[in-house]
């Protein structure tokens, strides 16, 4: 008699339709779940991270056994663990004697490159399924981008609109008149602002467990697990997502690019995680806010935004990804080579922003995308830091953060280390944009009015030690070049001002000791 099916689940493909269980029957397949070593510690992930992945798939296993499945987990804990998944396929098959792997591609290079060895490794027939969750097949992507000098999100999101019928008016034009509303969607804070508080949900006795063993096990990993509350089950990110279209979706557009010191989740939705592990349908969620527009809920501009980041921007990394592997983690094109500074692991710095940038990321494993992009990236960029850490970094300390979507935003996006392929320009700003978005400089060491010398917000000098070093590369940028003339009209002594304060400040950095994101 014939072996059944074997479907392997990876941590973020915990979605009840997968395309690897879509027409199996639950008394000829068997699933498989791991809790992989490898996974854990290829780096250092933050402590949350770590639990929320091994949680939500405990959770999710339960639910395929409620629902008739036969589901065979190994946790980590299990002595026998090999340590790896195709170690504990191998382990699968010998127990089950499959005809058949049925596994849907994995999120990222290193783990698809695997996988793809299973057919010579293993007797029985071997099926490696498309991920069906995105949007945008990669075929398609990459036939989009073919030819093409530059790739610009703004094109292939107008795409993507069209392919979904998404915010579409019925003469085929976009709902208003515009794609974009970007430019009624970056209200500075105004005194005061605060938002509704989100859903935490308390762990029950399942999370319990996997906090205890990830104290365990990772303690020395960094982060805090004192605020746990992401949501580990589908019933979780929907109510999640109910509060976000009913409290906050209103004001999400306007103040998406607002900072506030201690209100670390304003009116973001904080479904990303929930997203990139399968609990919630990115579709469907775009579809939600396009209803409370029709219906008189929200406004546009927060709903395009809205669905600008899903079907626009992450589905554009993520195919972007793929198009740029494997040689994008070794991109460098400014040259970048100092050290990650130790504050971004310990958060001691006198900088208000990127201290209370860290300490949100520390305890929360999360902050949102200005923060991530235009104070926390900005400085790496400025500061010259090399793209691996800084790569390495962002990869372990958030708890949405998957190479597919880590990678691209680093590397690309915030430090222009593949020379301008992904974005049209750096995202380089002096302290005057984080004073402008936030309310961080009031209570700072530094001041975003002094330029240069003692008591200079850092960023001022920085910026333009940076525009100065790759002027060559730089001026004939058509976004940033005029710059340059602004820069030359200071004259000789002004500029010296600014190269010296910026290079006071570079030899004061202490570089980040071995281990925090890596072992050795």
């Amino acid at each position: 008699m014939p072996g059944p099916v074997l479907v392997p689940i990876l941590g973020d493909q915990l979605t009840r339709d997968l395309a690897s269980l879509r027409g199996r029957t639950k008394d000829d397949t068997v699933i498989l779940m791991m809790e992989v070593w490898d996974e854990a510690t290829y780096v250092r992930h933050h402590k949350q991270k770590i639990a929320l992945i091994f949680s939500a798939m405990r959770h999710f296993a339960e639910e395929l056994r409620d629902a008739g499945w036969s589901v065979d987990y190994t946790e980590l804990g299990n002595p026998d663990n090999a340590g790896s998944f195709t170690g504990e396929v191998a382990r699968a098959i010998e127990r089950h004697g499959p005809r058949l792997v049925s596994v849907v591609e994995a999120g990222e290079w290193r783990v698809r490159q695997d996988m793809e060895q299973w057919a010579d490794k293993f007797a029985c027939e071997i099926e490696i399924l498309r991920d069906d969750r995105f949007i945008c097949t990669q075929a398609e992507f990459d036939d989009w981008a073919q030819d093409r000098k530059e790739l610009r999100m703004e094109f292939f999101y107008r795409e993507m609109r069209r392919k979904t019928g998404l915010l579409m008016a019925e003469d085929g034009k976009p709902e208003g008149g515009a794609w974009n509303y970007d430019s009624e969607n970056r209200k500075p804070p105004k005194e005061g602002l605060a938002a509704p508080e989100r859903p935490k949900f308390e762990p029950d006795t399942v999370t319990q467990e996997v906090i205890e063993l990830v104290e365990a096990r990772f303690g020395d990993h960094f982060g805090s697990l004192d605020t746990f509350g992401w949501p580990v089950t589908r019933d979780e990110a929907e109510e999640a997502a109910d509060a976000f279209f009913a409290e906050r979706i209103e004001c999400f557009g306007p103040y998406q690019d607002a900072m506030v010191a201690g209100e670390d989740d304003l009116f973001h939705s904080m479904l990303s995680t929930s997203i990139n592990l399968g609990l919630l349908d990115p579709l469907e969620l775009c579809r939600r806010a396009e209803e409370a527009y029709r219906a008189g809920r929200a406004p546009l501009n927060s709903v395009e935004g809205f669905v600008r980041q899903i079907i626009g921007w992450r589905e554009y990394v993520r195919g972007f990804y793929w198009h740029q592997m494997p040689h994008l983690q070794e991109a460098n094109a400014l040259n970048a080579q100092r050290g990650l500074p130790e504050f971004y692991w310990t958060g001691e710095t006198e900088m208000a922003c990127l201290a209370d940038c860290i300490r949100s990321t520390r305890d929360n494993a999360h902050a949102h995308h200005i923060q991530r992009l235009m104070v926390l990236g900005n400085f790496a960029l400025l500061a010259g830091v090399n793209p691996r850490e800084v790569q390495d970094w962002y990869l372990v300390v958030y708890a949405d953060a998957y190479e597919w979507v880590e990678l691209p935003n680093v590397a690309a996006m915030i430090l222009y280390a593949d020379g301008g392929k992904l974005a049209s320009k750096p995202y380089a700003a002096s302290g005057n944009y984080i004073n402008k978005m936030s309310n961080y400089c009031a209570g700072c060491t530094y001041s975003p009015s002094k330029k240069t010398g003692e008591g200079a917000c850092p960023f001022n000098p920085l910026y333009w030690h940076f525009m100065d070093r790759h002027r060559e590369r730089l001026e004939q940028n058509h976004r940033i070049g005029r710059i340059y003339a602004t820069w030359d009209r200071m004259g000789e002594e002004r500029q010296r001002d600014y190269l010296d304060s910026a290079e006071a400040f570079l030899d004061r950095l202490e570089p980040a000791r071995a281990g925090w994101a890596r072992n050795g």
